[in-house]
């Protein structure tokens, strides 16, 4: 065999790293899960599209509030460790949720916000502590591959937590989907546990506002690596409406928590497709223009989904909109990891988790909100065109970007 040719399996012939991907892939799930069963419960509790970004800002503030500090700690303290105690909390969210499934007529939204609100303090943490950790499992000529396969369990458990928390809660109920949740959550632990720790060496004292910094003024001044962040950011923050799809799933294709869940699956099913597509192929020769066109797809995808009547028609627009926005996940993880020093890859982690935070759980409530004031159909509309706007912006103010070619690590 040629020692040149490429393995599409590189990464996962590491046994750490296949623990690492079950524990993560787990977590995904099980989170996907509480999240299309939560949106459900409040929209009906509520009828309201501003309750459902609701949800998005209960975890959206204490995960911005403190997902730096938590990339701080990554930086300081042995990943493994923090991975485990911040699963430890989100394990603890699913149980409340199995608590909270027994009482028999809820009215108000409120616990499912404060309960997400500790969510998101788990997720502070946890996202950067295993996303640093990630790169500690694999050698740096591996980190294009396994950032591809994180992709493609992350996607994976993206089909599989909603479609199963769709069909657990529409045949069974909110206890029986929430106690898999927590299972999966367990399992998560455990797999997490299998890895061996990995103490960080002492590096000084500096104080934590100026290590912060640090990591924020590294990723400012990388502009290949801001760029692409950026235009995740703010392609997600406006173009992409799953908070909405409770309400599409309601009052739109009338398709039930079983289609829900169908809907919710389809973005990810795309994106699983592409990543499989990504890994089995050599990486991309021109990088930056392939990331634009397909931001700009990812947009298109929604604009038309905004205006679909048909069920089968809104689910095919999802899972394009999966294709096309994954293409942007593997080429932003592969440049954050292979231009960061592995002494501060926490820290920029946690800068890109505050990016993804701002775009995932703020776009949430900009949905939310947005669809409040303007109607649900016309804030799709909306949100779609702003992100192509987004990618002609990126193109004639970032021209590395554009003319970027493949990633070298």
């Amino acid at each position: 065999m040629d020692a040149n040719a490429h393995d599409p399996y590189e990464a996962l012939r590491y046994g750490e790293y296949r623990w690492f991907l079950a524990g993560v892939s787990a977590m995904f799930m099980g989170f996907q899960m509480q999240s299309l069963v939560m949106g459900w419960q409040v929209y009906e509790i509520t009828h309201d599209t501003l309750a459902l970004g609701l949800i998005g800002l209960a975890e959206a503030v204490p995960f911005l509030a403190l997902t730096l500090f938590g990339g701080y700690a990554a930086d300081r303290k042995d990943r493994r460790t923090l991975s485990l105690l911040s699963m430890t909390l989100l394990f603890l969210c699913a149980l409340l949720l199995v608590v909270l499934s027994f009482r028999p007529a809820l009215r108000s939204a409120w616990p499912f916000y404060a309960i997400q609100a500790l969510a998101g303090v788990g997720r502070a943490f946890y996202r950067p502590a295993s996303q640093a950790l990630g790169t500690e499992l694999v050698p740096r000529e591996s980190y294009q591959n396994a950032a591809t396969w994180r992709s493609s369990v992350f996607h994976l458990a993206m089909v599989l937590g909603p479609a199963l928390g769709g069909l657990l809660y529409g045949f069974g109920s909110a206890r029986l989907a929430y106690s898999v949740e927590a299972a999966l959550m367990a399992f998560s632990l455990f797999s997490l546990s299998r890895l061996k720790a990995r103490p960080r060496l002492a590096t000084g004292s500096p104080s934590v506002l100026k290590s912060l910094a640090e990591g924020v003024r590294f990723v400012f001044e990388k502009k290949l690596v801001l760029s692409a962040i950026s235009l995740d950011l703010f392609a997600v923050l406006f173009g992409g409406a799953v908070a909405m799809l409770p309400a599409f799933a309601h009052e739109i294709l009338r398709v039930g928590p079983q289609g829900l869940g169908l809907l919710r699956a389809a973005p990810a099913l795309g994106s699983v497709v592409m990543s499989f597509a990504l890994a089995h192929r050599p990486p991309l020769q021109r990088a930056g223009r392939t990331l634009l066109w397909c931001v700009a797809a990812f947009g298109l995808c929604w604009i038309a989904f905004a205006f679909s009547k048909s069920f089968v028609c809104s689910v095919i627009l999802l899972a394009a909109s999966g294709a096309f926005d994954n293409v942007s996940v593997v080429l932003r993880g592969t440049l954050v990891q292979t231009c960061t020093p592995p002494d501060m890859m926490g820290r920029v982690q946690a800068v890109n988790s505050f990016f993804i935070g701002s775009s995932n759980e703020l776009g949430a409530y900009e949905s939310g909100l947005v669809a409040h004031w303007m109607g649900l159909i016309p804030s799709v509309i909306f949100g779609g065109c702003m992100t192509l706007v987004t990618v002609g912006f990126t193109a004639w103010k970032v021209p590395e970007l554009r003319r970027l070619r493949q990633i070298k690590v």
